[in-house]
């Protein structure tokens, strides 16, 4: 496994600012005669105010410790599992690429590769069970963002949930818009959310933007959006609807006026 990370790490800090990590290796006489690098006995992570080792010295056990530093002097140290040291590890990671504003893709896919599991990744809607998914989606919520939250999100299910039944069956909608609603239901609405997860809690609540909003701000600013959007589409639906039954009402009027019964 500290062979993996060892690599893994040289990617991962690659322009993310304020954090370095050393590796500890143990060359035997063989490793110095064919040029190999040695075994990675330990991987210490740095950052301005936490440092992570992990040792494994005999190559199969690993010990974990977290310290946090002040200017330099170590005001707290314990030991964590392997689990537990990682997602301290992915929890520091994330807050520094946020700082820095970076593109945290690669840093996703390399977190992935050392099994720890994007935070929020559970927030899906699987494309082959839209309905399903929808209704599972609120509950997913609970605990983990606000109250008012979770109340935007099943309302806006709620409409997903009645409008693309009315899609499916209804001969004047175009592929393009059930393409459109079948998006914000399995990609737009899910991955909204989870962006908002895979931040760090006290960040996502506390930290402010330039323009003095907090991640909670902007989650519900765009939340607003999606839900004004639904709200819209629902509406062109139900017009459309509507249009119909008064076109059959015409016609019913029509057919069966008296004259014809006549």
């Amino acid at each position: 496994m500290l062979e993996t990370l060892g690599q893994t790490l040289t990617d991962l800090l690659s322009g993310l600012p304020g954090v370095s990590h050393e590796v500890e290796r143990r060359r035997s006489l063989g490793d110095r005669v064919a040029g190999r690098p040695g075994q990675v006995t330990a991987v210490e992570v740095r950052t301005p105010d936490l440092v992570l080792a992990l040792r494994s010295p005999d190559g199969r056990s690993a010990t974990a410790t977290a310290a946090r530093e002040v200017r330099g002097v170590v005001i707290s140290r314990q030991s964590v599992t392997v689990a537990q040291w990682l997602e301290l590890l992915a929890a520091e990671l994330r807050r520094r690429a946020a700082e820095a504003a970076l593109d945290d893709v690669a840093l996703r896919r390399g977190l992935v590769s050392l099994g720890v599991a994007e935070p929020g990744s559970d927030v899906v809607v699987d494309p082959d069970d839209v309905l399903a998914g929808l209704r599972r989606l609120p509950t997913l919520l609970a605990g983990r963002v606000p109250a008012d939250v979770v109340e935007t999100v099943q309302r806006m299910c709620d409409v997903l949930l009645d409008l693309l039944p009315r899609l499916a069956g209804s001969p004047t909608v175009s592929p393009e818009q059930l393409h459109v609603v079948n998006r914000t239901a399995t990609d737009y609405l899910p991955s909204t959310l989870r962006h908002f997860l895979a931040l760090p809690g006290d960040w996502a609540a506390d930290h402010r933007d330039p323009a003095g909003n907090t991640p909670l701000d902007a989650l519900r600013s765009q939340l607003a959006v999606l839900d004004q959007a639904i709200g819209q589409m629902r509406e062109g639906v139900l017009a459309a609807d509507t249009n119909r039954l008064l076109a059959n009402g015409r016609f019913l009027a029509e057919r069966f006026h008296r004259s014809a019964l006549d």
